[in-house]
């Protein structure tokens, strides 16, 4: 495989500017409506914030990869007192949760930085974060190169992992006779 330099983008969150507002969320979810900014859905959202105001916390965790296996970590997590288990600070979509799943089909969601045309300086979420949570940063990484998966093979393969994949080719072959 070939090495190449890539731009790696990535969120830093500082917690301790978190005031739980859910600005994120809000535009997050109002951008990746259909059609854009038509609607605010928060299960679109890419960025949630866990939250437990009675003790003042806030984390906000935007989404990651699709992981087709549930994790064997089950740590738990005490802030200020109070007990979290170690899901709700994960990235991942897994078979285990709802978290980052697109409400309507079940297909895993996964922050893109709000890639738009012409591009976006930085992620919506970074932008309208009012306290400055949430900062936006790009590094070049050398990596390998690998073969990139196409929207319809990203979904096919989480339809395949959550239903089968015999379970497809008989919706498929069922739908086909309708048409």
């Amino acid at each position: 495989m070939n090495k190449v330099k890539k731009i790696i983008k990535s969120i830093k969150i500082d917690l301790d500017k978190c005031n739980g507002c859910r600005a994120c969320e809000v535009i997050c979810s109002a951008f990746h409506a259909s059609p854009r900014y038509s609607s605010n859905n928060p299960e679109r959202s890419r960025i949630r914030v866990i939250r437990d105001p009675i003790k003042d916390v806030y984390v906000p965790v935007y989404a990651g990869e699709y992981a087709a296996s549930e994790c064997m970590g089950r740590d738990k997590y005490v802030i200020d007192g109070k007990e979290y288990d170690e899901c709700g600070f994960c990235r991942a979509s897994c078979s285990s949760r709802k978290l980052f799943k697109e409400p309507d089909s079940g297909l895993p969601l996964k922050c893109d930085m709000c890639e738009d045309n012409p591009p976006q300086e930085k992620p919506l979420c970074v932008q309208w974060c009012i306290n400055d949570a949430l900062i936006y940063e790009e590094r070049e990484e050398e990596v390998e190169e690998e073969e990139k998966l196409g929207d319809m093979e990203i979904g096919l393969e989480s339809l395949a992992n959550q239903y089968g994949l015999q379970k497809i080719i008989d919706t498929v072959a069922r739908m086909s006779k309708k048409a």
